[in-house]
């Protein structure tokens, strides 16, 4: 069962990590590629919103004991 918790905090913090980009590219706070499609395209920053919060749940539900 450790393993699976370990698992889900892992996957849930690279999620979150990447919604989090995906919000910033989204919103046109980061501009990282330049040639990125995602930029200021808003809904990128409501996929990232998304994608961040079910990180979020991840890693609650990995750290849970």
């Amino acid at each position: 069962m450790g393993a699976i918790k370990l698992l889900l905090t892992i996957i849930g913090v690279l999620a979150l990590a990447m919604g989090l980009l995906w919000i910033g590219q989204g919103m046109g706070w980061i501009r990282w590629p330049a040639s990125s499609f995602m930029i200021d395209a808003s809904g990128w920053a409501v996929r990232g919103a998304a994608l961040a919060v079910g990180g979020a749940i991840m890693i609650w539900f990995g750290r849970r004991r």
